[in-house]
C-alpha cells in the first residue's frame, strides 16, 4: 500500500465516523425539536437528551481531524477547494456555531424553548445539506480554471439535479441513522413510547434515504460516465450494503433485534462509504486533481499518518469510555442518573 492511499484511507475513516456519530447527533436534535414543535417532547426529549448530553462535544473532533489531515496530505486541495468551498463551507462554520450557541441555551437555559429547539435541530440539517455540496463539485463539470485559478460555477451547481439529490441523500441519512440508533437506545432504556414513535421515524425515513440513492445514480451516469462505470465495476459492495440496509428496516419492521439493525446499519454506511470513495480513486477533484498529483513529501507524510494513528488510538478509547459510563450505563439510560453528572 502506498503512503498515498494509506493517507486517504486514515482520513476516509475519520469521515466515516464523523458521517455516523454526527448523523446520530445532527438528528436527534431534529427528533427533539420536532418533538418540541408537535406537542410529544414529553415522549422524546429525556431519551434524546440523555444521550446528547455527554456526545455532542466530541461530534466535531472527527471533522477538524479531517480537514486538518486533506490539508496536510494533499496540500494542493487547499488551493482548489479553498476558494470553491469559500461559501458552503463559510455557511456551515456558522451552523455549527449556531449549533453550538443553542444547545447551550436550550441545555441549560430555557428548557422546552421552542425557538431554540427550532434553530438547533434546523441547524443540524443544514449543516450536512451544505457539507455535502462538496461531493458534488468533486464530481467535476462545476470548476473551471480562470487565469489559473479554479473558479466554482454557482449557477451550475444550484441547478444541477445531482446536487439536489445529494443534498435529499444527506438529509435523508442523518434523519435514518439517527432514528434507528435512538430506536435502539429507547428500546435499551425500556422506553416503549419513545421506542414506537422512534421506531416509525426510522420506518418512514428509509424510503427517501433508498430513492435518493437511486436518484444520484442516475444523475451520475449522465454527470461523470467514468465515475459511474467504476462504481458499477464494484457494484458487489453496494449490493452487499443494499441487502444489509433490507433486513435493517426488516428488524426494526418486526420491531426486534435493534442491537443486530443498529450494526447492520453502520456495516451498511461503511460498505457504501468506502465502495464509494474507492470508484473515486485516485480524482479528488474530477479532472483536475488526484492524490497522487497533490501529495506531501514523504517524511511529513509518515508524520501525519503517525499522528493520526495515535489520535485515533487516542479517540477510541476515549469514546469508549464515553458510551460505557454514559449511553451503556443503564442507571444513566433509564434516567436514574443526572445526565448533568
Amino acid at each position: 500500500m502506498t503512503l498515498e492511499i494509506l493517507g486517504i484511507s486514515v482520513l476516509w475513516m475519520f469521515l466515516l465516523g464523523y458521517l455516523i456519530i454526527g448523523s446520530i447527533d445532527f438528528g436527534a436534535g431534529f427528533f427533539n425539536a420536532y418533538g418540541v414543535l408537535t406537542g410529544r417532547q414529553h415522549i422524546l426529549t429525556n431519551i434524546i437528551q440523555r444521550y446528547l448530553s455527554p456526545v455532542w462535544e466530541v461530534t466535531n473532533v472527527f471533522l477538524v481531524f479531517f480537514f486538518v489531515g486533506v490539508v496536510g496530505f494533499f496540500p494542493k486541495t487547499a488551493f482548489y477547494y479553498g476558494t470553491t468551498l469559500l461559501v458552503p463551507a463559510s455557511i456551515a462554520i456558522i451552523l455549527l456555531a449556531i449549533r453550538g450557541s443553542y444547545y447551550a441555551f436550550e441545555s441549560y437555559g430555557s428548557r422546552g424553548h421552542k425557538g431554540y429547539s427550532f434553530m438547533y435541530g434546523a441547524a443540524g440539517l443544514l449543516i450536512p445539506a451544505s457539507l455535502s455540496v462538496v461531493l458534488t463539485i468533486s464530481e467535476g463539470g462545476f470548476v473551471s480554471m480562470v487565469n489559473g485559478n479554479p473558479v466554482l460555477d454557482y449557477h451550475a451547481l444550484f441547478t444541477s439535479p445531482l446536487t439536489w439529490s445529494i443534498v435529499v441523500l444527506a438529509i435523508a441519512a442523518v434523519l435514518y441513522i439517527s432514528a434507528v440508533f435512538l430506536t435502539w437506545y429507547a428500546d435499551k432504556a425500556g422506553d416503549r413510547k419513545a421506542t414506537k414513535l422512534l421506531r416509525k421515524y426510522a420506518l418512514i425515513w428509509a424510503g427517501p434515504l433508498a430513492i435518493s440513492v437511486i436518484g444520484i445514480m442516475f444523475e451520475l451516469s449522465k454527470h461523470n460516465v467514468e465515475h459511474f462505470n467504476r462504481m458499477i465495476d464494484i457494484a458487489w459492495m453496494f449490493g452487499l450494503s443494499a441487502i444489509m440496509f433490507v433486513i435493517t428496516v426488516w428488524f426494526i419492521w418486526k420491531q426486534q433485534h435493534y442491537s443486530w439493525a443498529l450494526g447492520l446499519l453502520v456495516g451498511q454506511f461503511a460498505l457504501a462509504f468506502f465502495a464509494y470513495g474507492i470508484s473515486h480513486y485516485p480524482y479528488l477533484l474530477y479532472p483536475y486533481l488526484t492524490i497522487y498529483d497533490s501529495f506531501t513529501n514523504p517524511a511529513m507524510a509518515t508524520a501525519l499518518v503517525v499522528a493520526f494513528v495515535l489520535g485515533l488510538l487516542l479517540l477510541i478509547p476515549s469514546i469508549y469510555l464515553l458510551l460505557k459510563l454514559f449511553l451503556f450505563n443503564k442507571d444513566y439510560i433509564r434516567g436514574k442518573k443526572d445526565h448533568h453528572a
